[in-house]
C-alpha cells in the first residue's frame, strides 16, 4: 500500500513530481511505539504509518531529509538526484528486535543468579543491559532512528 498522508504538498503534486523518495518502516517492536514523521527541507512534513509505503514527490533536487519522533531527530540527509529519479530508504531503530529480547533475557537471567547467591555485585551487574538502552534513548538521540538505503 502506498501512504500519502501528509501536511505537505497536494496530490497533484505526485503526478507532476520529478524525482520521488519512497520510505518504510522495519518491523521493530521500539518503532511502534513512536509516530515518526519525515520533513523535507525543514517545511513539509509527511507521517509514517506501519506497514506502508510513504512516497514523497519533490519537484526540486538536493532535498534535505530529516526524521523525527518529536523527542529524537536524525542528522539531515541531503539527496541529490543525478540518474536515479527515485530513492528508496528504510527506517531502522539502532536497538532491533534481537538486541531487545537479548537484554530483556540477560537481564531477568543475571539478576536470578545474583537473587540466589546474594551477591549484590552480580545483582547490579544486572542492570547493564537496561543502562545500554537508555544511554541509546536519551544520550545518543540522533543514532536511536536511522534511515538506511533499501
Amino acid at each position: 500500500m502506498i501512504s500519502l498522508q501528509s501536511s505537505g504538498p497536494s496530490n497533484k503534486t505526485l503526478i507532476t513530481a520529478k524525482y520521488h523518495i519512497v520510505i518504510t518502516l522495519k518491523k521493530s517492536w521500539l518503532l511502534s511505539f513512536f509516530r515518526l514523521r519525515v520533513i523535507i527541507n525543514g517545511k513539509d512534513i509527511y507521517t509514517l504509518v506501519k506497514g506502508e509505503k510513504l512516497v514523497i514527490p519533490l519537484t526540486e533536487n538536493n532535498p534535505k531529509i530529516v526524521l523525527t519522533d518529536g523527542y529524537h531527530i536524525t542528522k539531515p540527509l541531503e539527496l541529490v538526484f543525478h540518474h536515479i529519479h527515485t530513492y528508496y530508504f528504510r527506517v531502522v531503530c539502532v536497538i532491533d528486535n534481537y538486541q531487545l529480547v537479548a537484554g530483556i533475557a540477560a537481564t531477568i537471567i543475571i539478576y536470578l543468579l545474583g537473587l540466589l547467591t546474594g551477591f549484590l555485585a552480580i545483582k547490579l551487574v544486572s542492570f547493564f543491559p537496561i543502562f545500554y538502552f537508555l544511554f541509546f534513548y536519551y544520550i545518543r538521540r540522533k543514532d536511536f532512528l536511522q534511515i538506511h538505503a533499501a
